[in-house]
Parts: structure tokens; C-alpha cells; sequence
């Protein structure tokens, strides 16, 4: 018995032997980063991390809200505000007339063809070419999307509030996570909010940056709309102290394209505007008032994300006549690149967007947990604090991640302009991206790094 005992003993501690051996030298055969990216962080708060937990409104600005809302007491609110929200998530962009004539010329020409095939010679030709124009103009007016402005008088106003608050704040304060995380030592003074509607980007900034914010400006074209954001300031409360100072209202942008703020943003106010040249004049005047950051947030639907992008073009490529500031424009997020967005050129073309969880503002069926889906652009002034090394590099993960055993599956846009669906492995790529890998989410930057592989001699029990 005492020899099985000892023998027994003996395997047990051979194989411990071996089993330590083996995962010393699978540790050392793994790749290794030749950056450090994580600089003493965590990997589940890596510099890429950049995602908010479950967003919800300060606590005054909800009370605020609540009691405007009892007060005023809007009828079939729930109602209306559900359907002004749908009204804004499929609302499309007015058609240019220049593709409005490509196609009513493309379509008399298709209608001419077949009119020749079956025409007989005693037809008038001066009513058929009436009739052909009578049919585009009425297959025009049928299908084509008729773009109205929304004029925000009381009543339309609570009614975007109560629609829109949560969300909106929840995106803006998104949007700004990305400056503050990675630009921790920006602590901007000045900001402008150009369509500042309720007023959630004085409180998100603020949320953000606190009172190093010493003058806030906030245009919109709505008396209204600035008059309900200032009593949400109040609490409700014309003779109380508006819990952010320095907030001015106006309804025209400041004159002078030598005024300069250090944050510039307009959330939700391209898509209010009827035309193309009209949003490239606003995206160039804001530019021109830009000192550190612009930032542009739309709604996360094809036409939000593509008017993202004719933002991004106007900026990156259109040559002033006069420049008030040389410092050129660079993308600073979501792309990680300036070539033309890889999603435009795939069919079918998907919109880039991002999303983020909200609690939504208290009413009647509303108490869960909600998500708002959004797209957004950050421009920079200013050149990064520290440049990337050499061997590293970032991409933007653009759909969700897909955590499998001993395997991630991330989706991203990377610096070459292209997508790539990379799948992430602690032997492929360092224990250290695959880590990181599992703790990242939809909208975060994942770091792509090139490795040195250690080889590890292993002496056998006779060399020893």
C-alpha cells in the first residue's frame, strides 16, 4: 500500500511539473504588443473606452421638466410626443432641384420612348408632349418626400420635450464623453450651441466640464423654445437663481467671424434646414467660430449619418476665400480616418451610427430603460497632446461585439479607410487587445498594435 502511495504521489507531482512547464511557455509563446497602450489602466477602462453607462438627466433639470409638464398639462401629451418622435426619425432631407430635374427629365424621356413605340400617325404630338408632362409632374408629386419646417411655438415645444429631452441629452453627453476621455486636460471656457432647442447641451457641458465654463451661448430662431430651455434653467421658478450661470440666450449667431468659442456644437439642427447650401453655409460659419472642437449630432438614421458627411466634406475640402484662422480642420471622431466613409461605398448602404442607454423622462408607459441611436461628428483645431507611437493604432468598433468562448468578434472602421471584421484571439493578438476586446463595446476604439514574438527554449529533463 505504501508503495502505491508514494507512487501515486510521485505522478501528481510530475504532472503539476508539466502542467506549469506548459503554461509557462504557451505565456511566452503568446504575442506581445511592442506599445504599451494601456498606460496603467485597467483593460475593462482602457483610452478607448469611451461609452457612458445608463445616461440619466441631473436630478433639477428632470424636476424641472416634470413640473412644466404638470403645470401647463398639454392634452394627449404621451400621444403626441410618440408621434412627433417618429415624425423625426423618418423625416428625410428636401430633394435639391437638381435631382428633382434629373429625374423629371429621366422620366419624360422614359415615358417619350414608349409614347414612339405605340404612337400612329394622326396623333397630335402637342397633347402627347402635354400629357407626358402632366403624368411626371403628378408621378413627381407622389414620390417625392415634401420637407416641412416645424415651427415650435408653447405647445409644439413641450411636446418636444417631452419626446426628446432624455434622448437628446443622452447622445450630446455621448458625444462629449469622447473629448473629455480623451482629451482629459481640455477644460473649455467658451461654448456655443447653435439650435439649442431645450438647452441639453448647456447641461450636458456642464455635466461634463462643470464651472470652468464661463459663458455659454445658446441660439435658436424659436422665442418659444428659448423661453421653456430658460425655465428649465429655473426649476420652474422665474425668481430663482438658474442652477448653470453664465447661460445667454439669443436668436441670432454673434456677427463677427472673429468671435471665437472653445466649443461649438449643433445638435439636431442640420436636419432643420431646407437645403444642402444651406447646411454647408452654417457648418462654415460655425467652423469659423470654432477655437478647439466642433461637434455635429444628428439622429442615426441614413439620412442623419449622410448629413454627417457632407458636414465632414465641406470642411475637409472646400477652400475659403477669406480665412480668419489657418489652423486646418481634422477629423477627431467617430472616423478614424479622412477618406470617404467605407459605408457609402458597400450596398446596401447602412447608416454609421452609435447608440446609448437612457433613463427616459418619467410618463405615462414610460419606465424602461431606452436606447438612442445617433451619428456624430467631432472636428478638431487643435493637434493631439500626445501623438500615437509608432506600432499602434486605433480602430472604431461599429457594431456590436460578439463575445464567443476564447474568441471576440469585432466589427471595425480602421485608419486605411476600410471595415474590417476582425476576430480577436489571445494567441493572435496578445492577451492584452484580447482583454480588452471582451470589455469594449459598440462606439469604443479598439487598439490594433503590432507584436514581438519571444521564442522560449524548453530544456528537456535530460539537458537539466
Amino acid at each position: 500500500m505504501a508503495s502505491r502511495s508514494y507512487g501515486a504521489c510521485f505522478l501528481c507531482q510530475r504532472a503539476a511539473v508539466v502542467n506549469i512547464m506548459f503554461r509557462s511557455v504557451s505565456s511566452a509563446s503568446l504575442p506581445q504588443p511592442k506599445v504599451d497602450f494601456l498606460k496603467g489602466e485597467l483593460h475593462r477602462k482602457h483610452p478607448g473606452v469611451t461609452n457612458l453607462k445608463t445616461v440619466r438627466l441631473p436630478e433639477q433639470l428632470q424636476l424641472a421638466a416634470q413640473s412644466i409638464i404638470h403645470r401647463i398639462r398639454v392634452p394627449q401629451l404621451v400621444e403626441r410626443s410618440q408621434k412627433l418622435t417618429n415624425f423625426l426619425w423618418s423625416r428625410k432631407r428636401a430633394v435639391e432641384d437638381l435631382m428633382l430635374r434629373q429625374k423629371a427629365v429621366s422620366m419624360e424621356k422614359e415615358l417619350w420612348e414608349k409614347a414612339v413605340q405605340n404612337i400612329r400617325e394622326d396623333v397630335d404630338e402637342q397633347l402627347l408632349e402635354d400629357r407626358i408632362r402632366k403624368k411626371v409632374l403628378s408621378e413627381l408629386r407622389r414620390t417625392t418626400h415634401r420637407w416641412t419646417p416645424l415651427k415650435y411655438d408653447e405647445d409644439l415645444s413641450i411636446v418636444y420635450m417631452a419626446a426628446r429631452l432624455a434622448g437628446g441629452y443622452a447622445a450630446v453627453r455621448r458625444a462629449l464623453n469622447e473629448i473629455k476621455k480623451r482629451h482629459p486636460s481640455f477644460a473649455p471656457q467658451t461654448l456655443l450651441d447653435f439650435g439649442s432647442g431645450l438647452g441639453t447641451v448647456a447641461w450636458a457641458s456642464h455635466s461634463c466640464w462643470g464651472d470652468s465654463l464661463k459663458e455659454i451661448v445658446c441660439v435658436d430662431s424659436s422665442a418659444a423654445m428659448n423661453v421653456l430651455a430658460e425655465q428649465l434653467l429655473k426649476g420652474d421658478d422665474e425668481r430663482a437663481q438658474p442652477h448653470i450661470k453664465h447661460v445667454y440666450f439669443r436668436q441670432f449667431l454673434p456677427v463677427s467671424p472673429k468671435v471665437q468659442f472653445d466649443l461649438v456644437v449643433a445638435a439636431f439642427t442640420l436636419s432643420e434646414l431646407p437645403n444642402a447650401n444651406d447646411r454647408a453655409d452654417v457648418v462654415t460659419t460655425l467652423w469659423r467660430k470654432t477655437n478647439s472642437y466642433l461637434v455635429l449630432v444628428e439622429n442615426g438614421t441614413k439620412e442623419g449619418h449622410q448629413m454627417m458627411m457632407e458636414a465632414r466634406d465641406v470642411l475637409l475640402k472646400k477652400q475659403e476665400k477669406v480665412v480668419h484662422d489657418s489652423r486646418p480642420a481634422s477629423v477627431f471622431a467617430p472616423c478614424p480616418h479622412e477618406m470617404m466613409c467605407p459605408k457609402l461605398a458597400k450596398e446596401p448602404v447602412m447608416p454609421c451610427n452609435f447608440h446609448q442607454r437612457y433613463h427616459p423622462l418619467p410618463l405615462p408607459g414610460r419606465h424602461e430603460c431606452q436606447t438612442e441611436k445617433f451619428s456624430y461628428l467631432i472636428l478638431s483645431r487643435t493637434k493631439p497632446a500626445e501623438p500615437t507611437p509608432e506600432g499602434l493604432d486605433w480602430g472604431r468598433l461599429i457594431a456590436p461585439v460578439l463575445c464567443r468562448t476564447r474568441h471576440v468578434h469585432c466589427h471595425m472602421c480602421c485608419s486605411n479607410g476600410r471595415l474590417q471584421h476582425m476576430v480577436v484571439t489571445a494567441r493572435k493578438h496578445s492577451r492584452d487587445v484580447y482583454r480588452c476586446a471582451r470589455n469594449s463595446e459598440w462606439g469604443d476604439q479598439l487598439p490594433i498594435v503590432e507584436y514581438v514574438k519571444e521564442e522560449t527554449e524548453v530544456h528537456s529533463d535530460s539537458e537539466s
